[in-house]
C-alpha cells in the first residue's frame, strides 16, 4: 500500500528544482489556509459550463476550503508582483478518487483553474506537471481525471501531458440545454 499522503514540499517550477531566477515567471507552491479568499475569487471568476457541472456560485459564497477539501489538497500557481508577495493565477486539486483501500494507489485531479490573464502562458501545463510530481511524491502509481467532452482545450493539454482517454460516459450532463459527455482520462506515474 502506498504511504499516507504527506504535506507538499517546496515550490514546484519550470526550473526542475534548480534555483528559480528572480522574475522567472509563475511558480507552483502548496496552498495555504490564508489562500482561501483568493482561491474563492479565482474559482468564481473562471466559472463556466465549459468545465463546471455545478450552477454558477451566488452570494453568500461558501469558503473555498471545506471539510472535504482543504489547503493540503491544492497546489497554486503564483506570479510575482511588485511587492514580492505574488498573486495566485491558478490552482490544481489532488485527491483520492475513493476512500477504498484497494484504490489508495490512485490520485485524481479534481479541479484545475487558470485566471483569464494567465491563460495561454503555460500556467495550466505548469500545474499539471506539478500535480504529477506531487502525486509521485505521495506514492501514487496512477493519476486520473474527468473532463467534459466539449472542453477541447483542456483535453488537448491533458493529452499532451501523457493522459489518455480511458472511458466516456455519453450525455452524462445537461448544461445550457445541451447534453455533454464526461470523459475519463488517466496516466501511469
Amino acid at each position: 500500500m502506498p504511504p499516507e499522503p504527506q504535506q507538499p514540499q517546496q515550490p514546484y517550477d519550470v526550473h526542475e528544482g534548480r534555483e528559480r531566477p528572480a522574475g522567472a515567471g509563475p511558480f507552483v507552491r502548496p496552498a495555504r489556509p490564508e489562500d482561501d479568499e483568493a482561491l474563492g475569487r479565482l474559482d468564481r471568476a473562471t466559472w463556466s459550463t465549459l468545465h463546471s457541472v455545478q450552477p454558477r456560485p451566488r452570494p453568500p459564497y461558501t469558503p473555498f476550503f471545506r471539510e472535504t477539501s482543504d489547503a493540503g489538497d491544492h497546489l497554486v500557481a503564483v506570479t510575482e508582483d511588485g511587492d514580492g508577495d505574488g498573486r495566485i493565477v491558478g490552482y490544481v486539486r489532488l485527491a483520492r478518487p475513493t476512500p477504498v483501500a484497494s484504490n489508495a494507489h490512485v490520485l485524481q485531479i479534481q479541479g484545475l483553474a487558470v485566471s483569464d490573464e494567465a491563460r495561454g502562458t503555460g500556467v495550466g501545463r505548469l500545474l499539471i506537471r506539478a500535480a504529477v510530481t506531487e502525486a509521485r511524491r505521495r506514492g501514487a502509481l496512477r493519476l486520473s481525471l474527468r473532463v467534459l467532452g466539449h472542453n477541447a482545450p483542456a483535453r488537448m493539454l491533458y493529452e499532451s501531458e501523457g493522459f489518455v482517454v480511458e472511458g466516456v460516459q455519453p450525455r452524462e450532463f445537461l448544461l445550457d440545454g445541451e447534453f455533454v459527455d464526461d470523459v475519463l482520462m488517466g496516466r501511469s506515474l
